[in-house]
């Protein structure tokens, strides 16, 4: 396929190759994603129906888990319906402005969950730490105005990017080696001075993403040194129980995006269509995992799932 290269005018359409070197196995590579999108979908819609239905889960830590299987979905819906029309019909194409509102949403939404991670481990903090003040410290209006912080924070930092994108003028090229739309990847194609872009990305990873990561690492410490406080082994197991789902989903979520950013940085002889399939497996595998690792792992939510999957209601 022939790279298109022009100096005169800005590109306004673009075109997703999906996983370069790899476009005869498309079909192939689409079974992973629709089984691993319909099992987020179905799996997280599922988590949402039950935690809002049910009054027993309306307590702040499934209430945080609803956010979290909200933003899941909105991540892979943003994501794989494209990817899955490259590998069937070779539809490629997106305008700049559906490429800029895929890139705004698969980013908010990555800032978002970070955030919510983040406030599920000083839900589990105040839990531990101070178990009879949780429920008058973690009242629903509080937790209703964290949900509003977390999604307007996200929404807040993203917002700029998209204007600071709209403003370059793309004339070096217009094919995306690429599944989805990514910042670095379109702005590289601009003719414009794009150190701005540049270091506006990364102050809104170091103050959003990687500070997160900071606040819950220090929250953990203090839930290990309460916990080595603790009197019973009883007490001991149910702290335990309670952080391992969430010490998974945060694996989960950081820790492929960390690989994938440390083999851009330093991984010059991998492959391109390598780093490509570990930016998809970042999109893909957490909203799949999460809702089985808390179906496992949360015995109440097990309860009502039971209930509402094989219960007949008379």
């Amino acid at each position: 396929m022939n790279i298109l290269n022009h100096t005169g005018t800005s590109h306004r359409i673009f075109r997703l190759l999906g996983i370069p070197g790899l476009e005869d196995q498309h079909m192939w590579n689409s079974i992973p994603f629709i089984i691993s999108y319909l099992i987020a979908v179905l799996g997280n819609s599922l988590f949402i129906f039950i935690i809002l239905t049910r009054h027993s889960l309306h307590e702040p830590m499934y209430l945080f888990l609803c956010m979290l299987a909200g933003a899941d979905v909105v991540l892979s819906t943003c994501t794989v319906p494209q990817a899955l029309a490259i590998f069937w019909f070779h539809a490629g194409e997106i305008s700049l402005d559906r490429c800029i509102t895929h890139l705004f949403f698969i980013y908010s939404t990555f800032i978002s969950e970070s955030g919510i991670l983040l406030t599920m481990a000083f839900d589990r903090y105040i839990a531990i730490c101070y178990p009879l003040r949780y429920t008058t410290i973690l009242t629903h209006a509080l937790v209703g105005k964290i949900g509003s912080s977390i999604f307007l924070r996200s929404y807040g930092t993203i917002s700029p990017m998209t204007y600071l994108l709209k403003r370059l003028t793309f004339c070096q090229n217009n094919i995306i080696p690429h599944t989805f739309c990514e910042h670095i990847g379109l702005t590289k194609y601009a003719c414009n001075d794009i150190r701005v872009n540049i270091w506006y990305g990364f102050s809104v990873l170091m103050l959003t993403v990687v500070l997160d990561v900071v606040l819950i690492c220090v929250s953990y410490m203090l839930i290990l040194r309460a916990f080595f406080h603790m009197p019973s082994q009883n007490a001991h197991h149910k702290a335990l129980n309670t952080r391992g789902s969430h010490v998974f989903v945060i694996i989960l979520l950081y820790g492929p995006r960390i690989f994938t950013t440390l083999t851009q940085r330093f991984g010059c002889h991998i492959p391109p269509h390598t780093h490509i399939l570990l930016a998809n497996v970042c999109i893909l595998v957490p909203p799949m995992l999460n809702p089985i690792i808390y179906g496992i792992k949360t015995k109440q939510i097990q309860d009502q799932m039971v209930h509402v999957l094989f219960t007949r209601q008379k």
